[in-house]
């Protein structure tokens, strides 16, 4: 009751600063306490992670890395912050953040605002000793050379974080979305790859792809993507196809639930080009989507849009009900369940 009359009264305010409202209740410990739902159904291994369930929190809702603490005591089996730049930048301007609430989505054009890598490094550097945490590498606006943006914030925040993820697919920063192409993603997971081999500790490397890619352009990656570790399924999309709310035609990436088709759709054809773990993201809103991600072939997934809608709360209740529908149909562990529907998807 309490947590619904709070996403009443944020979603009277302006979306963006009602997130900023959201943070700053979770740093005064008005989120989630009971720490990671786990069970022996739900704990899995992912690219070299120990996870307790396989149900993370999406880069861009801790940008900057400051709600660590609160988000760690929260159901989440795994939490991604960022994206970070290696100077700090302001985005795009304001207005850059619309509700879809009919269509249970939102659209945001940001464009990688953020502190920077030397201030977030600071921040995980405080990080809490228990979870698994991992950091969205971005690229400056301005930057002559992208790919080398890439490994420098690898280089100072990586000793910090479980895993890194590479945002070649956010579509809110100019030609970023080019680095998908098969040469320049070489050329840039070369430079990233180095700078991983140099940390004190290495680490797991995803790639975030967008959903909008065809499928010769998804075996195009799945083969250049020589290194990586595993795969970020997906980002968000330019379509608009089939929505209803006032600010359908704004500018940006769309999330939510008007993008959990096509991801799953991108994530069931990736699944066929790579024999690499794939973390499934886009329009998860319940256990029974979270379900449907695994078994199109996702080892993992991640929340974000729906958490403005139903609330912190909703990690721990996909995270069980999850439980219940392994259990429901004989899948002693969600490894056992991955890709087992995938054909559906095709």
């Amino acid at each position: 009751m309490i947590e619904r009359l709070a996403i009443s009264a944020l979603h009277r305010v302006e979306p963006e600063r009602a997130h900023g409202l959201a943070l700053t209740a979770l740093r005064a410990g008005l989120g989630p306490r009971g720490g990671p739902v786990t069970s022996d159904r739900l704990r899995t291994h992912v690219a070299g992670l120990d996870l307790p369930n396989p149900v993370g929190l999406a880069a861009g809702f801790d940008k900057n890395a400051t709600a660590l603490a609160a988000l760690s005591r929260c159901a989440f089996g795994f939490v991604e912050v960022g994206a970070a730049t290696p100077r700090p930048q302001p985005g795009n301007p304001r207005p850059r953040m619309f509700r879809l609430t009919q269509d249970r989505g939102a659209i945001n054009r940001f464009g990688f605002n953020n502190d920077g890598m030397a201030a977030i490094a600071a921040r995980l550097a405080r990080r809490p000793g228990t979870g698994v945490i991992g950091l969205n590498l971005g690229a400056n606006k301005d930057s002559a050379d992208r790919a080398g943006d890439f490994a420098r914030v690898l280089a100072r925040c990586g000793a910090h974080v479980d895993f890194a993820t590479i945002n070649v697919s956010s579509p809110n920063t100019e030609r970023l979305r080019d680095l998908q192409g098969p040469a320049a993603l070489s050329a840039l997971l070369a430079t990233v790859m180095s700078a991983r081999d140099a940390l004190p500790r290495p680490i797991p490397i995803f790639l975030k792809i967008a959903p909008d890619l065809l499928a010769a352009e998804l075996e195009g990656i799945a083969r250049a993507a020589e290194g990586v570790d595993g795969f970020v399924a997906t980002n968000t999309t330019l379509s608009r196809q089939g929505l209803s709310s006032s600010a359908r035609d704004q500018a940006g990436g769309l999330s939510g639930q008007p993008l959990f088709d096509p991801s799953t759709r991108v994530l069931a054809r990736l699944r066929g080009c790579t024999d690499l773990p794939i973390i499934g993201v886009g329009g998860i809103a319940t256990a029974e989507q979270a379900y449907a991600k695994i078994r199109a072939g996702a080892s993992a997934v991640q929340l974000y849009t729906a958490l403005a809608y139903e609330g912190m709360g909703l990690a721990a209740r996909i995270a069980r009900g999850l439980d219940d529908l392994l259990q429901r149909d004989g899948f002693a562990t969600v490894a056992a369940a991955v890709g087992t529907d995938r054909e559906r998807w095709l």
